[in-house]
């Protein structure tokens, strides 16, 4: 797939701050099992007992793996793109959130992986904590992985760190096939996040705006920042 330079896609000074920003603090953790060097990042940028986040969650063994996008009105609005894959949810930020138009080039900034647990995580992160906004799940469900490479299928987790991925969607509001391909390195990685010429395609829809609530609440980001 052909990517569009990643300079033809601006961003606003507040998002350029939230996307690359400063280094924080480092923290140490100890927990077992091959997905604990992977969410050092996480924990090194949260105050755990400060903020409602989970710090773990275990794999969900049974069927497909699941996918979340999570709703963010951060210090800039944007939409977070997880996966379920190796122990922990590979995550991009995407400021323009998922497009039902495969005509539509959206860029993705890769973020730290987070815990399995942030499946199901809606909130609001308070005031002075990283990420600091109410959080929704604006939608969610499973997928599966269409990663190949010369007709052989690639893990997920192999994938990304190769730099391109192929997914399936069952969500409750996002469904078919999307790809994410890595463009270029600034500080964190950045991708091109389209979606797939397929049955669930539809340049008609745009779910962003028609459907601002949360899958599983039915509250908007707005309701959950009053709530809280």
């Amino acid at each position: 797939m052909g990517a569009e330079p990643v300079a033809a896609i601006a961003l606003t000074g507040d998002e350029r701050r939230h996307f690359w920003p400063t280094p924080v603090r480092e923290e140490s953790w100890t927990m077992p099992g091959k997905a604990e060097n992977s969410l050092e990042k996480y924990r090194s940028k949260r105050h755990t007992g400060r903020t409602p986040e989970p710090m773990g969650g275990s794999p969900r063994r049974a069927g497909r793996r699941h996918f979340v996008v999570q709703k963010h009105a951060a210090s800039s609005l944007h939409y977070d793109f997880r996966l379920e894959a190796g122990g922990v949810l590979k995550s991009w930020a995407v400021p323009k959130g998922l497009s039902t138009n495969p005509r539509e080039k959206r860029l993705a900034v890769r973020t730290e992986d987070h815990p399995v647990g942030y499946l199901d995580f809606e909130g609001v992160i308070p005031e002075g904590e990283y990420g600091a906004g109410p959080v929704i799940v604006w939608d969610t469900g499973t997928y599966r992985n269409l990663t190949e490479r010369d007709g052989k299928k690639v893990p997920l987790t192999k994938g990304v760190d190769e730099g391109h991925i192929k997914v399936w969607l069952e969500g409750e509001k996002l469904h078919g096939g999307y790809a994410l391909t890595r463009t270029g390195q600034r500080g964190q990685e950045r991708w091109i996040l389209v979606k797939v010429s397929d049955a669930g395609a539809d340049a008609r829809r745009n779910p962003v705006s028609s459907q601002p609530a949360s899958v599983r609440s039915g509250r908007t980001v707005e309701d959950v920042a009053e709530d809280a």
